[in-house]
């Protein structure tokens, strides 16, 4: 056995030892931090990130949005009423959704190891993802940055103790796919901001 291991061992180590140095590009690094892993992720997928130190800026960089895509005075979609004064004080109409320029919204939380968004009813009510306006403006903390979606249902499990919300989806592609693209088919793009307050 031992004249075995010493004329094919070694080269068996050295396939072994090459699978370990060898990382596939595709596989994320789960060693990095998870605020790190999240917004790797999140580029990487086409999504807008905008790290905001405190609230003031969380205005400012809201406003350059609005600047940017030329939506102020327009209509917004937004259910969540501790956003309104955000929308009050750029004078964007939020009762009339009939032709909303783009959806402002919270999350529950923000995924790292997909780069992706966790909705639920508190955010989307009823709604679809496909049947939201395609620009979004999210607005979240770092302290809702969680490793995996399983950690993101446990956190809502949690939060709502009991009467939890429904209609809990991801969004996770933040720019259109090329033809080619077969990872992406059957998924609803959106162009989307993430606002991330550092509250940590």
């Amino acid at each position: 056995m031992n004249i075995f291991k010493k004329i094919f061992g070694t080269q068996g180590e050295n396939e072994d030892q090459d699978k370990k140095d060898h990382k596939s590009p595709y596989s994320p690094d789960l060693n990095l931090p998870v605020d790190e892993l999240f917004t790797v992720n999140f580029k990487q997928n086409g999504g807008k990130f905008i790290y905001c130190e405190n609230i003031g800026e969380i205005h400012e960089n809201f406003e350059n949005i609005l600047e940017e895509n030329d939506w102020f005075e327009t209509n917004a979609q937004c259910f969540d009423s501790r956003l309104f004064h955000f929308l009050d004080e750029n004078r964007l109409n939020y009762t009339d959704n009939t032709t909303p320029s783009f959806f402002f919204t919270s999350c529950e939380n923000l995924i790292a190891d997909e780069g992706s968004i966790l909705f639920s009813s508190k955010q989307l009510k009823q709604f679809k993802i496909d049947e939201l306006p395609t620009n979004i403006v999210v607005f979240a903390s770092t302290s809702q940055i969680l490793l995996s979606k399983s950690d993101g249902m446990r956190s809502i499990k949690n939060r709502y103790n009991g009467e939890y919300p429904t209609n809990i989806t991801a969004i996770k592609y933040f720019e259109k796919a090329t033809e080619e693209d077969f990872l992406h088919y059957g998924s609803c793009h959106k162009n989307l901001y993430l606002l991330l307050l550092e509250d940590l």
